[in-house]
């Protein structure tokens, strides 16, 4: 098993822009839906609008999964296919309105876009997501050559707020 901090998993989660997030609707069913995402302060964001379905079923169930792919290539060889590594943690989700989210972190996933209320969608509304569970990780601090053996390429430390 690699050994790995929580501080080297929060700033492998920072440098990605893309994770899943898995849900479960008020009926019981299973759903994910892959988002862009930002880190600040012990928890990870994205941007939703008031009236998507993630919203409903993160209104009405917060605990969530959450699964950031993190892409592997080789060098100068980019047709070779390599599993994407992966950090993996259970979470609690919170519907926060826009004006109560992080400046920089509203800035950096709405990218200057001009915000007006209401419309067809809805508002936009952001989502914090604060682990609840270890991040159990694969391929992450290890080299490719490792990731064959699964062993040594996973990985399991405690989610621990750290400030990125």
């Amino acid at each position: 098993m690699v050994d790995i901090t929580s501080e080297a998993v929060w700033k492998t989660l920072a440098a990605e822009n893309f994770m899943v997030i898995g849900m479960v609707t008020p009926r019981g069913e299973a759903r994910t839906a892959g988002v862009m995402h930002a880190v600040h302060d012990g928890l990870i964001w994205f941007t939703t609008h008031d009236r998507a379905w993630k919203t409903r079923h993160l209104a009405a169930n917060g605990s969530v999964g959450v699964t950031v792919p993190i892409a592997k290539r080789i060098p100068f060889v980019p047709w070779v296919k390599i599993p994407a590594a992966t950090v993996t943690f259970s979470g609690d989700a919170r519907i926060v309105p826009l004006a109560e989210m992080p400046e920089h972190v509203r800035d950096a996933l709405l990218h200057g876009l001009e915000i007006t209320d209401g419309g067809e969608h809805g508002n936009i509304v952001g989502v914090s997501v604060r682990p609840t569970s270890d991040f159990v990780t694969y391929g992450v601090g290890v080299s490719l050559t490792a990731m064959r053996d699964t062993e040594q390429a996973q990985g399991r430390v405690r989610a621990a707020s750290v400030t990125v």
